[in-house]
C-alpha cells in the first residue's frame, strides 16, 4: 500500500466531521483518531457562520448534538459543555429544546478544542481532490490540493465541506458587493453604507430569508425591505410529532431501502419541514410588525408574493430587477441599492465533490447506506460523503439530527476496511 500522509483526512471542521471526530476518539480499542486529520478554511470553528445573528435558535432539540443519540454519556454532549462553561443552570431555566445559534456555535468551537487525539488545522481551503493510483491502476488512496499550494495525501477521505450556494442565474453578473447570499450576511453586510441605503431587497421565502429581512429591517431603520417570492406567501414549518418521525435516524434505513419513488414522494411531502417555511416565532414577529406598520401609517416592511424575478441589471447606483406576477402576467420594475439572498444552497453535488467525480469519470456520486463513495477498481480505499445524501438517506442528510449515528456509521466503516486490510495482509 501506498505511504500516506494521514490515514483519514476529514474536509471541513463543521458539525458531521466534527461528529465523526468525536466517535473516533471514544472508540475504544482504536487508534483510528490518532491517524485523522481535520482541516478547515477558515481561523476557527463557526456553525451557520453566515448567519450568526445574536436573536436567531436553532429549530433542532439540543439532544440531538454530536454524541448524545449515539453515547448520551459522552463528555462531547451539548449538556456537558453548558456544565463546563457554567451555563448549566441559566439554560434550563431558560425552558427550551432550542438553543440560539450562538450557543450551538460556541459548543462546536468547544468540541473542536476538547479533541485529544485527532489534529485539526486550520486556513486550509481545500480546491481539488483527485485518486492515487497503485501500480495495477486501482484507486488506493486520495490527493487533496489546497489554496496555499499544498496538497495532503490519506487512505481514507471524509468530505463534510456543505453544498455551494444558490445564485439564481437571473441575478449572477450583479456586483458581488451588492448581492449577499446568507452564507456571507454577517461579513458583508457590515461593509454596507446605511446612510446611503434606501431600499433592500431579499429574495426567498424561508426562513433563512425571513432572518435576512428582519436583521435588514432592525439594522437599516431609515431605509425599506421588500422581500420578493415564487410562493403565496410566508408558511409556518410543518413540524407535527407525528412529521418529525422521519427525522429519527432509524429512518434512514426505511428510506434508503424503499424505491426510488416512493423517496421521491417523501422528499416532496416533507420539503415544507425544513425548507419551505418559517419557524412559527419568525413569522409572527414579521406578521405584527408589518401590522404595526400599517397601523401607524409608516410602513417600511413589504412582500411581494407569487412573482417571479426574470432579470437584473444596474442602473448608476441603482440595481434594478425586472419582476413578473405569477397571477397577472403584467412585468414591472423594483429599484434598490442591496439584494440579499435566502435562496439557499444548491441540490447538486458541490464543486470539491463534482471535481473528484469528473477525475473518477463517474457519471454520478452515489454513495452505498454507509456513506462511502462508490468506486470502480478500489484498491481499499474509501470516501465518505457527509449532508449531501438526501436522494438516498432522507431530508434529515443535512441537518443535525442525524449525525451522531452517521458518524458511527463512518468508524464502523473505515475500522471494517482496515481489518479487511490487515485479513489480506496476514494472507498474503
Amino acid at each position: 500500500m501506498t505511504e500516506h500522509d494521514v490515514e483519514v483526512l476529514a474536509v471541513g471542521a463543521g458539525p458531521a466531521n466534527l461528529a465523526l471526530a468525536v466517535a473516533m476518539e471514544e472508540r475504544s480499542g482504536s487508534d483510528l483518531a490518532k491517524n485523522t486529520l481535520l482541516v478547515e478554511e477558515h481561523a476557527d470553528v463557526a456553525w451557520q457562520r453566515g448567519m450568526l445573528l445574536p436573536w436567531t435558535q436553532s429549530q433542532v432539540s439540543f439532544l440531538k448534538d454530536l454524541v448524545t443519540l449515539r453515547n448520551p454519556r459522552s463528555k462531547f454532549s451539548f449538556v456537558n459543555y453548558l456544565h463546563t462553561v457554567g451555563r448549566l443552570d441559566e439554560f434550563i431555566n431558560l425552558g427550551t429544546f432550542t438553543p440560539y445559534r450562538q450557543e450551538i456555535s460556541n459548543y462546536l468551537r468547544w468540541v473542536a478544542g476538547s479533541l485529544s487525539d485527532v489534529r485539526v488545522e486550520y486556513g486550509r481551503r481545500a480546491v481539488g481532490i483527485a485518486p492515487t493510483r497503485n501500480a495495477a491502476g486501482r484507486v488506493d488512496g486520495w490527493r487533496t490540493s489546497f489554496a496555499d499550494g499544498t496538497a495532503i495525501t490519506s487512505r481514507n477521505l471524509s468530505i463534510g465541506a456543505g453544498r455551494d450556494p444558490r445564485i439564481p442565474v437571473e441575478l449572477q453578473d450583479l456586483p458581488a458587493d451588492r448581492l449577499i447570499h446568507s452564507a456571507e450576511f454577517t461579513e458583508k453586510i457590515a461593509k454596507v453604507d446605511a446612510a446611503t441605503t434606501r431600499h433592500i431587497v431579499v429574495v426567498g421565502g424561508a426562513q433563512s430569508a425571513a432572518e435576512l429581512v428582519w436583521a435588514a429591517h432592525q439594522g437599516f431603520p431609515e431605509a425599506r425591505t421588500t422581500m420578493v417570492m415564487r410562493s403565496i406567501g410566508l408558511k409556518n414549518y410543518e413540524s407535527s410529532r407525528f412529521t418529525n418521525e422521519i427525522f429519527y435516524s432509524s429512518f434512514i434505513n426505511d428510506f434508503h431501502a424503499a424505491p426510488e419513488e416512493a423517496r421521491r414522494q417523501l422528499l416532496q411531502e416533507m420539503h415544507l419541514s425544513n425548507y419551505g417555511g418559517l419557524a412559527p416565532g419568525m413569522l409572527e414577529t414579521l406578521y405584527r410588525q408589518r401590522y404595526l406598520e400599517r397601523l401607524n401609517g409608516e410602513e417600511r416592511l413589504f412582500l411581494t408574493t407569487m412573482t417571479d424575478i426574470t432579470g437584473s441589471r444596474t442602473d448608476g447606483d441603482d440595481i434594478v430587477l425586472s419582476l413578473k406576477d405569477r397571477r397577472t402576467g403584467l412585468s414591472s420594475e423594483l429599484r434598490c441599492e442591496v439584494i440579499l439572498l435566502g435562496t439557499g444552497f444548491n441540490s447538486t453535488m458541490p464543486g470539491l465533490i463534482q471535481g473528484l467525480t469528473d477525475s473518477l469519470a463517474l457519471e454520478a456520486a452515489v454513495v452505498d447506506r454507509g456513506y462511502r463513495l462508490r468506486v470502480p477498481d478500489c484498491d481499499g480505499a474509501a470516501c465518505y460523503l457527509q449532508g449531501v445524501n438526501e436522494a438516498t438517506h432522507g431530508i434529515a442528510d443535512s441537518l443535525l439530527s442525524v449525525l451522531a449515528s452517521r458518524a458511527q456509521d463512518i468508524v464502523d466503516g473505515l475500522l471494517a476496511e482496515r481489518a479487511g486490510d490487515r485479513l489480506l495482509a496476514e494472507v498474503g
